[in-house]
């Protein structure tokens, strides 16, 4: 753990003391690579289309069912090889066509609930799209809405065949039958869909409609010519429940997976049968790019274009402008920046420290990308435990006033300062960034202004409640030392001394606790834990999905802490079920003092992402907020130099259809 002293003085400066530690790292990275390098790095000599992309982390997935892992690199190569229905634009809050080409809420007889410019007619849709059925799991009465979805006729599989109807309903359908696909993230994406089944897997509740799965006998008119590429769907009244539905869940070949999976073969299985185990290696998907299993091994993957996309440009020439990506692994960070400053790769997948600004900044050869960050560091309370995980001291946490003293303690401007060496922005304790300015509430920022007001009344409130202390300063708990642990990951570690040192100051210890692997089943979802660095994302696009995963649902859900707390859920609640939009955004905004004020999630700040790429090879880079230089937009528009032999056309790529979108997140 690092001295927490180190953070003790304001004005040390970060950029003095990291960067000769950072050039011996990296000189350190240079012997290593020439020690053990036998051959000639093949992208000098490569004239080919293809990028080399370094990762870093322990080792490559070796399984690419797409829902499999959303760790590391894994997420990134499964929206690769498989799509989604629509992809999400944050500037016009549209959905972009994917492997479907349009949607829209339809009313009793399935006519489309629209304005004349296409778009949702929200006033016809609270009068005439509301219906209401029977949950037979709660026997609670539920409004939904029906959505009409139309495929892209020419999306198609990786192996040639069609992406119809009956792949998504059999993707949705097991999505929601934890029975067979024992995946807990897919009940999470599809929670807001009436698509009900019992525990045994047997289907309660019927929610999606196709020519062959009960449309037309549910009065939902499906032509001949469109029997293949038309879905129904019933989701509860909010008008975000599309939004996971469209852009989370990624589409799975009904013929290739439904013959193999069963109970005794489940979709996410620890332990596959040699059918389930060839589908989980030789991906068949639907996306822009295809996995070459003969190429790719332990150190490298390699994925190369599928000339069967179905989207392309205006022309009809391949959307995706890469033809070949080589993903080489590394599992020092230090060895892979190297790597990429000595030109045997062309850019990291991942983000850098932006102590390593600096090394960047005056090199011709290299684009830096210094992109606004998306996300929102928290520290997240173990607010109310499982039974068996309850101790003495956990249980403070359960107490408001602890949990302000802590937030007050907390210097964002400081720590954006020192940790984040300022890359990286303030973010209100309601949890909304600014940027967001339909429905920002500033009301919220409620830990802005005199840091020493603040600590003053951080230990007024804990006098009250730990008014013992010991030699050495830190508050006592029936004569025992207060001490919480902060779950981390290794990168994690600088920000939690720097946590360490604030909450000196008001006398409560903290010390770094190592996530794993695994932490959401080790220690997360079992109330294994005291305090947490969690990410949150809140945009208009997620917030009915997410304000209830993070503060109401519990069980596996990002509500790590278990809170309850009713009048949160209430308002959540409505917001979510309101098919105003103005009195979603009213809602959202009036919301954000409330979240602010239980301290249970504090927000520390959002880091900027920092990635390099080389422009010896390859140029036509963008900065894409959220997002390293290894995104969709860049794979969509960046081109080989002239002076590279072989090169693809250096003329201008024009808009193409993911600067639209935005890329995605690393």
């Amino acid at each position: 753990m690092p001295n927490a002293q180190r953070y003790r003085e304001e004005g040390m400066s970060t950029k003095r003391r990291f960067l000769p530690a950072c050039l011996a790292l990296i000189a350190g990275a240079a012997l290593l690579l020439t020690g053990c390098q036998k051959s000639e790095y093949p992208r000098r000599t490569d004239e080919t289309n293809t990028l080399y992309v370094g990762v870093v982390q322990s080792s490559f997935p070796t399984a690419f069912m797409p829902w499999l892992s959303r760790e590391g690199i894994a997420p990134t190569i499964a929206g690769l090889l498989y799509s989604t229905l629509f992809t999400y634009d944050d500037d016009t809050g549209r959905f972009l066509p994917n492997l479907a080409r349009q949607w829209c809420y339809v009313d009793a007889q399935g006519r489309p609930i629209v304005t004349d410019s296409g778009s949702v007619d929200y006033e016809r849709l609270e009068e005439h799209g509301v219906r209401t059925l029977r949950n037979p799991q709660t026997g609670q009465i539920e409004r939904y809405l029906t959505v009409r979805i139309e495929l892209d006729p020419r999306a198609r599989w990786s192996d040639g065949q069609p992406v119809t109807a009956d792949d998504v309903y059999y993707t949705l359908d097991i999505a929601r039958n934890h029975y067979l696909s024992n995946h807990a993230g897919a009940l999470a994406w599809t929670a807001d869909l009436l698509h009900l089944y019992s525990n045994s897997g047997q289907l309660q509740l019927q929610g999606i409609f196709t020519y062959n799965h009960g449309a037309v006998e549910q009065g939902y008119p499906i032509g001949d010519t469109e029997r293949d590429r038309v879905i129904y769907l019933h989701v509860r009244s909010v008008l975000g429940a599309v939004t996971s539905l469209f852009t989370s869940v990624l589409i799975l070949p009904r013929h290739l997976w439904e013959p193999v999976v069963s109970r005794e073969n489940q979709l996410n299985s620890r332990n596959p049968d040699a059918r389930l185990q060839h589908l989980y290696q030789n991906p068949v998907g639907s996306g822009p790019y295809v996995l070459d299993p003969a190429a790719s091994g332990p150190s490298q993957l390699v994925l190369r274009r599928n000339e069967l996309y179905h989207l392309t440009r205006d022309d009809g020439s391949p959307l995706y402008t890469v033809e070949t990506i080589r993903l080489i692994l590394y599992q020092e960070l230090n060895v892979a920046i190297y790597a990429v400053m000595q030109g045997h790769i062309d850019m990291l997948s991942a983000a850098v420290s932006p102590n390593y600004i600096h090394l960047f900044e005056d090199r011709d050869d290299l684009f830096l990308s210094v992109a606004e960050g998306t996300f929102t560091q928290t520290l997240v309370f173990n607010v109310n435990p499982v039974a068996g995980e309850r101790t003495p001291t956990r249980n403070l946490l359960a107490n408001r006033g602890l949990r302000q003293a802590i937030a007050l303690a907390i210097d964002s401007e400081m720590l954006v300062r020192v940790v984040a060496n300022g890359a990286a922005t303030r973010v209100s304790a309601g949890l909304i960034r600014e940027t967001l300015t339909d429905f920002y509430n500033p009301n919220a920022d409620i830990f802005k202004g005199d840091y020493a007001a603040r600590l003053e009344r951080a230990n007024q409130l804990l006098d009250q409640i730990l008014p013992e202390k010991d030699q050495h300063g830190y508050r006592l708990l029936n004569g025992e030392r207060v001490s919480f642990g902060v779950l981390g990951h290794p990168s994690e570690i600088e920000l939690i001394a720097f946590l360490e040192a604030q909450l000196q100051k008001i006398g409560i210890e903290i010390r770094y606790q190592a996530k794993g692997s695994s932490p959401e089943t080790t220690y997360l979802w079992t109330s294994r834990f005291d305090m947490t660095i969690q990410g949150v994302i809140f945009s208009l696009a997620n917030v009915d999905i997410m304000l209830n995963a993070h503060f109401v649902a519990l069980g596996r859900t990002s509500n790590y802490g278990r809170l309850i707390h009713p009048v949160l859920a209430k308002g959540i609640e409505e917001m979510r079920s309101t098919l105003n939009l103005h009195r979603k955004y009213q809602l959202l905004y009036e919301l954000q003092p409330v979240i602010a004020e239980v301290f249970y999630k504090v927000p520390l700040y959002s880091p900027q992402v920092i990635s390099i790429a080389r422009t010896d090879r390859y140029t036509g880079y963008e900065v894409v907020p959220g997002a390293t230089v290894f995104n969709s937009t860049n794979l969509q528009q960046i081109r080989r130099v002239d002076s590279v032999g072989g090169a693809a056309s250096s003329e201008p790529a024009g808009e193409s259809l993911s600067q639209r979108i935005g890329g995605e997140a690393m």
